[in-house]
């Protein structure tokens, strides 16, 4: 149906505009690690937010303590998930993936790659973003856990840095790689 009433729109105006404050008063008090570079956690909670908006804005039968509760418990769910993975490697490495080394010393590391679900054009293109304009001048690639690429260039002590890194250092009875660049 085109138009229900006019008391249908102005709910929608008065709910929907409340639960939008609401949002984005407790993502303000959560603190800004909320809304830090997506995680798959981070990825299901956000889609998790806009549903309980779409639904305050678009049911009649939601009341918008509903809604607020539900964006108080996805906040509260996250702040607890950031405090114990912060506390807890068990719980961040449930939460969150491992960075994973894709090129090491101008070696793209194939395995890795097809596993990461990675091309060799998208290491190309992170190269490029950074300026670099062959392998051969690249100590790592890494895929980190948020989806973008870090590019260390050579003569870096990236090894600290690494540490964390999956596939770092790579085996050294790894066969080598093909070049390319």
């Amino acid at each position: 149906m085109f138009f229900e009433s006019p008391q249908a729109l102005l709910r929608t105006l008065v709910v929907g505009s409340l639960a939008y404050v609401a949002l984005v008063f407790l993502l303000r008090v959560s603190g800004k690690r909320t809304l830090s570079k997506w995680n798959a956690f981070d990825f299901v909670v956000t889609v998790a937010f806009g549903s309980a908006l779409a639904n305050a804005l678009l049911s009649a039968q939601t009341t918008l303590v509903q809604v607020v509760l539900a964006f108080g418990l996805l906040v509260g769910l996250q702040w607890v998930i950031t405090f114990l993975s912060v506390r807890f490697g068990t719980v961040e490495r449930w939460v969150k993936a491992r960075p994973r080394l894709l090129l090491f010393r101008g070696q793209l590391q194939h395995e890795a790659l097809r596993q990461e679900r990675v091309t060799q054009s998208e290491i190309h293109a992170a190269l490029r973003g950074q300026g670099v304009a062959a392998l051969d001048g690249v100590e790592a690639v890494v895929l980190e856990t948020d989806g973008s690429f870090s590019v260390i260039q050579q003569g870096s002590s990236a090894a600290t840095a690494m540490a964390d890194v999956a596939g770092y250092p790579p085996p050294a009875s790894a066969p080598q790689a093909q070049r390319g660049g």
